[in-house]
């Protein structure tokens, strides 16, 4: 079996190719690659490990004709075409949980040192004066500090913060009243926030819902005095009208870590003013974050190429790799089930069902609905896979329901998927047998068993004698030998099915003929 071969793009901790050869994986480190090196390479590897040097750009991955994962080590994937990715089947993950804390302390010291006026006050020192009358700093303690974005980083801060005695409000719209009263602050609305916050720290990713988050409209609004922190990503923050207000003095101080435009260029406005402070892009830049974030990935990314686990992917549900065997079988049963379905049907699939009873119901059905999807949509591409099916699905507006029956029906464990057509609602139901294979149990409302494997035939006809031996006869004359016989009828002389599977295609020139024999009302190839 041909290992996996990964390419590290970007600077990372040595320990990171080591986990991926221990693991299982080829693996090539060449960091400092320009873009057409990249290019020129790419289509050789099935991973790609970056940090935030290497652009992963629509051409990048349009040359990437392996590519199966890119792994960020670190949060923010702005350096990443996700859409592009997904519409290629590339999972896209990051380590959103390895840089937490160190980014959350670099927060916590730029409040301090803002509280403080640390930097000014450091270099006047060192060149030598005593300004010691020209700093006058405030206490943190008993202020009121708003966070903006509740998550993983900002839970941190907010931890940190009441540690240091002091208030804390956030605006989160994802944050739950219980997890507020976990975390021991009080949820507010935006407005409120800023009219409130002594100290505003930022802690969400860039949006277009986000994007200058504190406009100059919501800066001008904030608290006389107010003092901004902001280590998440650059844009969240007006900075030409945080440069006015700092000036104006209605802000009294700001530290950015981040910046719209990395580098920020050397005639900035916010440089030199009074009361500002800057890093440039510090808050994940601590040895024990650079070594976890490494590393993480690197478990990750082959994790997904050896095991088929996923984690902390964006673009598709995550399967651990203990989910992973015991789901499999379920995703090649609903794979198959979608597959039937998508070639079976006439028209646009506004809308389908996925439907799990019994032992599947217990299972995560993310996975499960994404492979009835990835079997459904090879109707309209071939390169359709689990990350690309849903995004496909939605382009084409396809309305998408899950169904869990923990129930027991007849059987032990059953999918279902039902969808919507001109015709009306067409249903196909499968189960797993003991040692795990699928097998399709119900077609249309017809109790039928049968194996969904290689080249088949569906044929629906009025159930009539003579029917089977008139099929069988055309295809013996054809050479095509018939594997399996597969036979369901809704009642004796009415709708009947049948389905063969063939040892090679049948032409269209055949499945014409089979068209004509007596009370046969559709034909159709299969392939599976």
């Amino acid at each position: 079996m041909t290992k996996p071969k990964v390419l590290i793009s970007d600077k990372m901790d040595p320990n990171a190719a080591r986990i991926f050869a221990e693991r299982g994986c080829d693996v090539d480190v060449k960091p400092g690659m320009t873009k057409d090196e990249l290019i020129a390479c790419i289509g050789e590897y099935d991973g790609l490990a970056i940090r935030s040097a290497t652009k992963v750009t629509a051409d990048v991955l349009d040359a990437a004709t392996k590519l199966k994962v890119v792994g960020r080590a670190g949060i923010g994937v702005d350096n990443v075409d996700i859409p592009h990715a997904s519409s290629k089947g590339i999972v896209v993950m990051n380590t959103p949980f390895g840089n937490s804390i160190t980014t959350a302390e670099h927060a916590i010291a730029l409040i301090m040192a803002l509280a403080r006026q640390i930097p000014a006050a450091d270099r006047r020192t060192q060149a030598g004066e005593w300004p010691k009358n020209d700093f006058m700093g405030v206490e943190v303690t008993g202020k009121t500090l708003g966070l903006i974005g509740a998550g993983n980083i900002g839970s941190i801060v907010a931890s940190r913060a009441l540690g240091l005695k002091m208030k804390v409000i956030a605006y989160d719209p994802f944050l739950t009243p219980e997890r507020a009263v976990e975390l021991g602050v009080e949820k507010v609305d935006l407005g409120a926030l800023v009219e409130r916050a002594d100290f505003i720290t930022l802690h969400t990713p860039l949006t277009d819902e986000t994007r200058n988050i504190l406009s100059r409209d919501r800066l001008e609004k904030c608290k006389k005095g107010v003092r901004i922190v902001n280590c998440a990503r650059g844009g969240l923050v007006d900075e030409v009208a945080l440069k006015d207000l700092l000036d104006s003095g209605h802000i009294a101080g700001a530290a950015l870590d981040v910046f719209e435009v990395e580098p920020p260029a050397k005639d900035h406005p916010l440089f030199g003013t009074p009361n500002f402070i800057c890093t440039p892009h510090l808050g994940a830049s601590t040895t024990e974050a650079q070594v976890n974030v490494a590393l993480q990935v690197a478990e990750q990314m082959a994790d997904f190429l050896v095991n088929g686990g996923v984690t902390n992917a964006l673009n598709m549900p995550s399967l651990s790799a203990e989910e992973a065997p015991k789901l499999k079988p379920y995703m090649a049963l609903a794979e198959k089930l979608g597959s039937l379905v998508g070639q079976l049907a006439h028209g646009d699939l506004p809308k389908i069902s996925i439907e799990t009873e019994g032992a599947a119901a217990q299972l995560n059905q993310k996975p499960i609905v994404g492979a009835v999807l990835a079997g459904l949509m090879r109707r309209y591409s071939q390169s359709v896979n689990m990350v690309n099916a849903p995004f496909l699905a939605r382009e084409r507006g396809m309305e998408v329901r899950e169904i869990r029956n923990e129930r027991e029906g007849i059987y032990h464990t059953l999918v279902r998927v039902t969808v919507e057509t001109s015709q009306g609602s067409r249903s196909v139901a499968g189960t797993l047998f003991s040692n795990g294979a699928p097998r399709l149990v119900e077609m249309f409302g017809i109790s039928i068993e049968a194996d969904l494997e290689g080249d088949m035939l569906y044929i629906s006809n009025t159930d009539m004698p003579g029917f089977i031996g008139s099929v069988g006869a055309i295809l013996g004359e054809a050479n095509i030998n018939i594997g399996t016989f597969h036979l369901g009828r809704r009642e004796a002389g009415g709708e009947a099915i049948l389905l063969l599977s063939v040892d090679s295609p049948v032409s269209a020139d055949l499945i014409d003929k089979i068209c004509k024999v007596r009370n046969v009302k559709r034909v159709q190839p299969l392939k599976f």
